[in-house]
């Protein structure tokens, strides 16, 4: 496999740097790393993302994150290893990276359960860890990136 080109992100002056302080950014808001870790790990599931999957395990194992949480985080929904707060991050996860999938792409009762569990700054750090994340899957699923490649 080869990829396209290199990664724009890489390509164009600052762009990962900018990237990467938003990642950064993110991990400020209060949420644990392995939860950000897990949401980010879905939407590049999602997304079909293999270089932010295999990447995505890496960092999710160095934030704690355990292998029965990696082996279903995919069929979370019908795993028992997921706190209540962690299922509702991955299921805001979940609606804000597939937004045309439905007309009121993030649904109030996702959002709301998501508000239950994590305060205004927690919700900016997963919603801006989404954003991110989908940023990524956008750019390495386009260019055809590597899994395992470097960046």
């Amino acid at each position: 496999m080869q990829a396209r080109m290199t990664n724009p992100a890489q390509v164009l002056p600052g762009a990962m740097k900018a990237i990467l302080d938003l990642i950064e950014a993110a991990k400020q808001g209060g949420v644990p790393g392995s939860t950000l870790e897990l949401v980010h790990l879905r939407a590049s599931q999602i997304n079909g993302c293999a270089p932010c999957v295999f990447g995505g395990i890496a960092s999710a194992r160095k934030n704690g994150v355990d292998e029965d949480q990696l082996s279903t985080v995919a069929v979370w929904r019908e795993a028992p290893f997921f706190s209540d707060a962690e299922r509702a991050a991955l299921a805001l996860a979940e609606a804000s990276t597939r937004l045309a999938d439905r007309p009121d792409a993030v649904p109030d009762a996702v959002w709301d359960e998501a508000a239950r569990h994590y305060d205004e700054k927690e919700l900016a750090s997963i919603v801006l860890m989404v954003a991110v994340t989908n940023l990524f899957n956008r750019l390495n699923a386009t260019t055809r990136q590597v899994a395992g490649g470097t960046w």
